[in-house]
């Protein structure tokens, strides 16, 4: 799920060189706009209070939260990394991931090694100039491009801890998701919330923000320990 990932897109402000292309970029307008407000309705019920609740929690306990969220993510890094022909990250995914499983990636106990940079197969797509298509909201699922949201499903049905067929492994598939999200929420809750309930037209905003990081996002510096997309927002505030 990207929605509340992307939903942190309405920080942008609105850039003219991407404003020009819409008409080709958004020939889907009408359901697009349909299905955002959908998913703010969705984050008005369900997000927003999840998210407000994590805040609640001590700071140790969110920093676990986004640890584990973090990595559950590195499976998928490490299988993309290797599709992208860069063997050391992928073996640094695959390392980090097996230390810190042991504490379910709550605690990063490789504090004294280098990183691995977060990827997906959207990034891999992107490495073999497949066109990012035509800009499209999906319910719950977000901003995105056709591209992007198929790499998504590429990455949700290949990552290896679907794989794996122990309890353990089920139950981190089951949380993931709902964990990721929140956490992510509440780590830039003041800012969502800003756009969301002052702009005047949310919609435009976050179009306008997904369209300027899919165009910049080679650009971003590759030694960023950062997700991607991350690195890209706090550069906006």
């Amino acid at each position: 799920m990207t929605f509340a990932i992307l939903l942190a897109s309405l920080s942008a402000c609105a850039s003219a060189p991407y404003e020009l292309g819409v008409a080709n970029s958004d020939p889907y307008e009408d359901f697009n706009r349909n299905m955002f407000a959908f998913n703010l309705k969705v984050d008005d019920i369900v997000v927003e209070p999840a998210a407000k609740g994590y805040l609640k929690l001590p700071q140790v306990s969110q920093d676990m939260l986004t640890n584990f969220s973090e990595w559950t993510s590195l499976p998928s890094t490490s299988l993309n990394s290797a599709l992208q022909g860069d063997a050391e990250n992928s073996a640094l995914g695959v390392l980090s991931f097996l230390v810190n499983g042991l504490t379910l990636g709550m605690a990063d106990l490789t504090d004294d090694t280098d990183d691995p940079v977060q990827t997906n197969f959207d990034d891999t797509l992107r490495g073999y100039d497949v066109p990012q298509g035509q800009y499209v909201v999906l319910p719950l699922l977000g901003p995105g491009s056709t591209r992007s949201h198929s790499a998504w499903l590429v990455d949700t049905v290949t990552n290896p801890l679907r794989f794996a067929s122990t309890p353990a492994a089920s139950t981190i598939n089951t949380v993931s998701t709902p964990v990721r999200v929140v956490s992510f929420r509440g780590n830039h809750f003041d800012l969502i919330n800003n756009v969301k309930y002052g702009s005047l037209d949310p919609y435009s905003r976050t179009r306008s923000m997904y369209l300027q990081y899919d165009a910049n996002s080679g650009d971003v510096d590759d030694q960023s320990k950062d997700d991607p997309f991350n690195a890209f927002i706090q550069s906006q505030e």
